[in-house]
């Protein structure tokens, strides 16, 4: 489809390659316009307004110029970051706490279920019916969710016509979320994570092409690391159902550490390198999330933790692809670039179980105002 967007558009790759990077962009910028939406609104509310966006962004983009497409992904970027910033919220208000590392571990292999089902419809459905109709089909996935949520919402305000609604309750913090040594701890740990992530996602498979020889096949061995995801995210919470959390968190921190480590040292093991990856990269996002709805003491700091946390590591995120090819064309080689990817998957092992330990400590409750 990549193809097919250049000549219709008359761009060439670099333009096309800012749309596939413009959303992680949205991710970091707009994430302050996100906390916005979701403090005036409320959460159930800003759900509503992520879905909207993201099916009027995939309309706009698929219907015009180049410009146009900008518009519309930046429509989108803007939904799914509302989206990023509102659901530890939702997970911390709705959810008992014994629960919440469970119920974000299956709201992150969704995710990624999602993103696989359009990563692998797309090619087919672009052949069939052209890519307009390839990039705009997934935004009906949108319109029932939204549909399914606005009826969700209707029942519970019904029920509860005299509470407060969702999101609306705030609550007094003990200062601005960045002075929490804990929120700071997984600024760190969620900028290892996502830098890691895109960087291996935009290069795993020209790294497995020119390391491990695997050729043609590179494209469709990356997509293990990406089905991998779904393992974690579901597997590392109930693995500190069974274990302490630290233990845990420190395991899927290694699983990620050992990915580039065996492309480092034994590329021809890609195949074990890429499930472990893939295990580490769902495992850690869910982590991060889980102890976001944990540590905050209401909707409130909820919400400007998620924001904090999310701005600054997609920010990173943004640049970390950029870098490693950066680093390869002064280097002419792999190597470098994956010592890269050792260390800000290292910075996540060690942030990611400092933030666990820290986070498990007592801590006043907010009081609601």
């Amino acid at each position: 489809m990549t193809d097919d967007l250049r000549s219709a558009l008359d761009v060439g790759n670099g333009a096309v390659g800012l749309l596939t990077s413009l959303p992680v962009l949205c991710f970091a910028l707009a994430a302050p316009v996100a906390l916005g939406v979701v403090r005036r609104y409320g959460a159930e509310s800003a759900v509503l307004a992520c879905l909207g966006l993201v099916v009027l962004g995939s309309v706009v983009r698929s219907s015009g110029s180049f410009a146009v497409a900008v518009a519309g992904t930046v429509l989108i970027g803007l939904g799914i970051t509302i989206g990023n910033v509102v659901v530890p919220v939702l997970i911390r208000s709705r959810v008992a706490p014994e629960r919440v590392g469970t119920v974000t571990g299956v709201y992150t292999a969704v995710m990624n279920v999602g993103s696989m089902i359009v990563l692998v419809g797309s090619g087919p459905v672009a052949s069939g019916s052209g890519w307009r109709t390839a990039l705009v089909a997934p935004a009906a996935l949108a319109v029932v969710a939204a549909l399914v949520w606005w009826r969700v919402v209707g029942t519970s305000r019904r029920a509860a016509a005299d509470a407060p609604a969702v999101g609306a309750v705030t609550a007094v913090p003990a200062g601005p979320v960045w002075r929490d040594p804990v929120a700071v701890l997984l600024v760190l740990a969620f900028a290892g994570q996502s830098t890691s992530y895109y960087s291996m996602t935009a290069w795993l498979p020209s790294i497995l092409a020119d390391e491990a020889g695997a050729g043609s096949a590179a494209g469709g061995l990356a997509a293990v690391f990406q089905i991998s995801a779904v393992v974690g995210a579901i597997g590392t919470p109930l693995l500190a159902l069974r274990l302490p959390e630290p233990v845990a968190v420190g395991v899927v921190g290694i699983l990620w550490m050992a990915m580039p480590v065996q492309l480092l040292l034994e590329p021809s093991a890609y195949l074990v390198g890429s499930i472990l990856g893939g295990i580490a990269q769902g495992g850690g996002f869910a982590t991060i999330l889980t102890i976001v709805a944990r540590r905050a003491r209401s909707d409130r700091e909820s919400a400007g933790m998620s924001t904090l946390v999310q701005s600054v590591g997609y920010a990173f995120a943004a640049v970390g692809p950029t870098l490693l090819g950066v680093v390869h064309d002064a280097t002419g080689s792999w190597t470098a670039p994956l010592l890269v990817i050792v260390g800000t998957t290292a910075t996540f092992l060690v942030t990611v179980v400092t933030a666990s330990i820290s986070a498990r400590r007592p801590r006043g409750r907010g009081r609601a105002a």
